[in-house]
């Protein structure tokens, strides 16, 4: 078995000049955890996740080079979370979106994909041999419906 075996071939996707805003509510309304981010000839140029959320109202200062490692002093409030991403929600998704997610092609064997996902915890990009164009994508969910279906076949 190999990669395209398993991938979402039709799957959710952001332009870079989508704001951030936009995207986290699509995010959090359809508890995604991540989207692949294309341009306009659907070439894929990163991720846009929960985690660039999750660093934008954390306090910079945990982020400084030097900065804090030990955060439990600080007491937040959501208002406080909230201002924080009121600063920067207008902004385009492409300034935190993570362009470093390692990409596979559909022929991929399928051991391979799945140790992908475990060593990196996050949906892998399926691109064509060659160029930049995102076929589909794999998540966990994408290969635990494959391995359940198996045993209900079976069962039934």
């Amino acid at each position: 078995m190999k990669a395209s075996d398993v991938m979402d071939p039709d799957p959710v996707t952001l332009k870079p000049t989508d704001k951030i805003e936009d995207a986290a509510n699509y995010i959090m309304q359809n508890r995604y955890r991540s989207l692949p981010v294309v341009d306009d000839n659907f070439c894929y140029v990163g991720i846009f996740g929960v985690n660039c959320l999750l660093k934008q109202v954390i306090p910079k200062a945990v982020f400084m080079e030097n900065g804090l490692e030990n955060v439990s002093f600080i007491h937040e409030t959501f208002d406080d979370l909230y201002e924080r991403f009121s600063e920067m929600k207008d902004q385009p998704i492409s300034v935190c979106m993570n362009q470093e997610v390692k990409t596979i092609t559909p022929d991929t064997p399928l051991t391979e994909t799945m140790l992908q996902l475990y060593e990196t915890r996050m949906s892998i990009p399926v691109v064509e041999d060659g160029s930049c164009k995102l076929l589909g994508m794999i998540s966990y969910w994408d290969i635990g419906d494959h391995i359940l279906s198996v045993g209900d076949s079976q069962d039934a």
